[in-house]
């Protein structure tokens, strides 16, 4: 028979060998492959901001935000107390609270600058990326509306919003747009019936007058429903057509969009998704009537960019957490990180993570700089396997915290649920390799330009690489199609082999080849042939002076 202790409490055991998730930590400092990305691309003025706002990312307190956040989650309500309809979502303060911290930074509109500073795309990219690792939720209108910043800049009468785009304030105020100081731009495109095919959209728009129309129909997937216009297409006699729909109209009475409801997401928590009706709602014709899908496209190329930032963004918290629990979690009598076959996945996963950073800041840079290769094949290419390669790197990450990473209160279980949306979000897989094998179609000379480049300084193993992927482009282009995926991945891989052996210490890049394009390359993460690769190294590298 057991009796109570003197002081009748129990201690049947002590805590011990449990580690926290890491935070209170500098994010940039910690990041050599992004401090080099950006002193390569020009953005070396950039390093100052991105410290202060990485060491701001990583406290305790914002990790803390981002939590409860993503507990917290949008609420709709459609009425008022007394019955008026206001359709309205109400966010957890923390909501308001990241976005300004994001927006304080300029990241919303710094790639479309005035001053057009070179290494600007990079150092967007640097700051995306990182708050990406603490709170992506807030990436999503955040991207919308950098994404309409060049649409609207064209437009002579909405280009007048653009220093509230620009604006470094946070307004969560649900005002006209006239009395805000600054504006979040949403966007509105997929329905039901027609979903990645925007020509099959029934919503209608019909002239009022001049260029406003009344837009009758419904979104399956409106995006931020609480900001305060939508970038939205409808049709018009003259075929698919781009329309800037306020959340108020002109005469200060609110438009009628009406929210059906919010989407219960696997992940992206903190973010609201709605469906909407639209009811005869007020919107101005943006560009010419009937070229509404170039529109589109344009703004898909900003944030597919985002898509593959935030994805990257996902594998490196994940990494970063997976090396401080091993380095200080004990099993069989030493640490994790010390056992080889766990340093075999931890390295395998930080070669995954830092070719993915490469790539983000050169797909950044081709931006900037109108590189055609880059921005239209390169991107599409990069979101599809770079999304892809983070559902993946999350899911390892979570095996290596075993039970505790499945445990849905902490930060790898957030990651692992937030991963699968950048794949789906802006394009599905397949629709990316369908677009890749589309601009190749019409702009061959472009991707071509980018094989010969990379033969230009390359070793025999990419140089192959390479002549090989030009056979198969220039093959049956009724037979490529079955192979788009098979394209794609390889065109990224060899990509990322050849930034990684111009950028990365070789002991990296070296690893990276013989895992993704050698004979032994392995198809889960930790089937890394280790023999002769320096794996010490790239572990010391991947989480600098931690």
């Amino acid at each position: 028979m057991s009796s109570s202790p003197p002081d009748g409490t129990w201690h049947s055991h002590e805590v011990a060998n449990q580690v926290d998730e890491l935070s209170d930590y500098p994010l940039f400092d910690t990041d050599l492959a992004l401090q080099e990305g950006l002193a390569r691309n020009s953005a070396r003025w950039a390093a100052p901001q991105m410290q202060s706002y990485g060491e701001q990312l990583g406290r305790a307190e914002t990790y803390a935000l981002a939590e409860v956040a993503n507990r917290h989650t949008p609420e709709l309500r459609t009425f008022d107390a007394r019955g008026r309809r206001i359709d309205k979502v109400d966010f957890h303060p923390a909501w308001d609270q990241l976005l300004a911290m994001y927006r304080s930074q300029g990241l919303v509109s710094m790639s479309f600058e005035i001053s057009q500073r070179a290494g600007r795309w990079s150092a967007f990219a640097a700051g995306c990326y990182m708050h990406g690792q603490v709170e992506a939720g807030t990436l999503c209108p955040a991207t919308m509306t950098q994404a309409a910043i060049p649409v609207l800049a064209r437009d002579p009468q909405l280009a007048a919003l653009l220093p509230q785009l620009r604006s470094t304030m946070h307004d969560p105020r649900d005002l006209p747009m006239a009395q805000k100081n600054s504006l979040w731009i949403g966007m509105g495109m997929t329905e039901k019936q027609g979903g990645s095919d925007v020509r099959a959209n029934t919503t209608c728009a019909t002239l009022v007058g001049g260029r406003e129309y009344r837009l009758r129909g419904h979104k399956w997937f409106f995006s931020v429903p609480m900001s305060d216009a939508h970038l939205v297409t409808a049709q018009t006699e003259a075929g698919t057509s781009c329309f800037f729909v306020p959340r108020w109209r002109p005469d200060g009475t609110k438009n009628a969009v009406q929210i059906q409801r919010l989407k219960e997401k696997i992940g992206n928590r903190s973010n609201s998704s709605s469906e909407v009706e639209f009811l005869d709602a007020y919107g101005l014709l943006l560009g010419e009537e009937g070229r509404g899908i170039p529109t589109i496209i344009e703004m898909a190329g900003y944030t597919r960019l985002n898509c593959v930032i935030g994805s990257a963004a996902i594998m490196r918290q994940a990494l970063v957490q997976a090396l401080h629990y091993t380095r200080r979690r004990q099993a069989f009598g030493r640490a994790l990180a010390d056992q080889p076959l766990m340093q075999a996945v931890l390295a395998d996963m930080a070669l995954e993570s830092e070719a993915a950073a490469v790539l983000m800041l050169r797909l950044a840079q081709g931006f900037e700089n109108g590189e055609r290769g880059w921005q239209r094949i390169l991107t599409p290419a990069a979101k599809f396997w770079v999304c892809k390669r983070a559902v993946e790197l999350s899911g390892e990450a979570i095996e290596v915290f075993g039970g505790n990473g499945y445990v849905d209160n902490g930060v790898m279980a957030r990651l692992y649920r937030e991963a699968p949306v950048n794949s789906i979000w802006e394009g599905s897989g397949s629709v990316m390799c369908l677009d890749v094998l589309r601009a190749f179609a019409r702009e061959p000379e472009a991707l071509l330009a980018l094989l010969d480049d990379w033969r230009s300084d390359a070793e025999p193993t990419l140089r192959a690489e390479a002549d090989s992927l030009q056979t198969l482009l220039s093959g049956d282009p009724g037979a490529l199609e079955a192979q788009a995926r098979l394209l794609c991945q390889r065109l990224v891989l060899l990509a990322q082999a050849v930034l990684l052996r111009r950028h990365s210490p070789a002991f990296l890049a070296d690893a990276f080849i013989a895992s993704r394009l050698g004979t032994q390359a392995g198809r889960v993460y930790g089937a890394l042939p280790t023999g002769g690769l320096d794996v010490a190294a790239i572990l010391r590298r991947a989480l600098h002076a931690s």
